[in-house]
């Protein structure tokens, strides 16, 4: 595929990943998009349908292969797609993303700074608590 094209299923995924149910995530993996490529700014398709708690496209774009633990650059989008679900309380997706291996222990901001867990606690959202402490190797 030339670089033009994918440019262009970069922005469209990115676009669905914030937005679509799911059905376009799936439709543009299909068509050749690649869900490990960030935007022009950093932000992964994963970390932008995580912070929006779009639990079918993260389900998408991880079987697609998007990294679970990759770490987003992009302003504003700093963070890991975990942490990032956790800090809104989007418990479906967080389900989704610890389903397909997301380490619930890790810190983002390269380790340095806060877990999913600790995103979650403060956002008092107790359900994504609650799921996030039973994934946790010490049980917090």
């Amino acid at each position: 595929m030339n670089r033009r094209r994918q440019k262009k299923l970069t922005a469209r995924l990115m676009a669905a990943a914030l937005s679509d149910t799911g059905t376009e995530v799936a439709a543009l993996l299909r068509a050749g998009a690649d869900p490990t490529i960030p935007d022009r700014y950093g932000t992964t398709p994963l970390y932008a349908a995580s912070v929006h708690g779009n639990a079918e496209a993260v389900r998408h774009l991880l079987a697609a292969g998007a990294p679970p633990n990759a770490e987003s650059a992009g302003e504003g989008a700093e963070g890991t797609p975990l942490c990032a679900a956790a800090c809104w309380g989007h418990t479906a997706t967080v389900r989704a993303l610890l389903a397909h291996g997301a380490d619930p222990a890790l810190r983002e901001d390269h380790g340095t700074g806060l877990t999913p867990l600790e995103w979650a606690r403060q956002g008092a959202y107790e359900e994504t608590v609650a799921v996030l402490v039973a994934a946790s190797p010490c049980r917090r």
